[in-house]
């Protein structure tokens, strides 16, 4: 009986331990990768949640309200969805303002508070509407809420 020869086809098949440990090798990669994209993530997120809690409505963002603003204007629009935030930074995840109940405003923190204030002192004195509703809904729970300002002519 002839052997096969070292170097014949014998040879180049792997064992089924060495593809199991390839596999493994490869899914523990997989796995650390995706750990980094979550761990970025909830960093990202953290950041996000400081700066909506912590830091004030600066210039910039008054500039890019403008912004949004005129461009509806310009399209010929009479609102323009100036903000948006997780419906979770309600003080009751949205609800009020899912349900359009009075008193909604009392539920937002942060810089949809400052938002608001800035309408009711700066918007609503010259005119201007401002209308929060959840703007999407994913897994069917209120997802981010929407800040629309209007400036519709009143219906008389």
């Amino acid at each position: 009986m002839v052997e096969p020869k070292a170097d014949g086809p014998r040879s180049t098949i792997e064992s089924a331990e060495d593809l199991r440990k390839r596999a493994l090798e490869l899914q523990l990669a997989e796995m650390d990768r995706e750990d980094k994209i979550k761990e970025r993530e909830a960093k990202k997120h953290a950041e996000f949640v400081e700066d909506f809690f912590k830091k004030h409505i600066g210039d910039n963002e008054r500039a890019v309200i403008k912004r949004l603003v005129m461009k509806a204007a310009a399209d010929g629009k009479f609102e323009a969805m100036v903000y948006s935030f997780p419906s979770s930074f309600c003080t009751d995840s949205g609800r009020a303002i899912n349900n359009s109940l009075a008193g909604w405003q009392n539920t937002l923190q942060g810089r949809a508070k400052e938002v608001y204030d800035l309408f009711e002192t700066v918007a609503k004195p010259q005119g201007y509407t401002l209308k929060a509703m959840v703007i999407n809904f994913p897994g069917g729970i209120p997802g981010d809420i929407g800040f629309f300002l209007g400036w519709e002519p009143p219906v008389e």
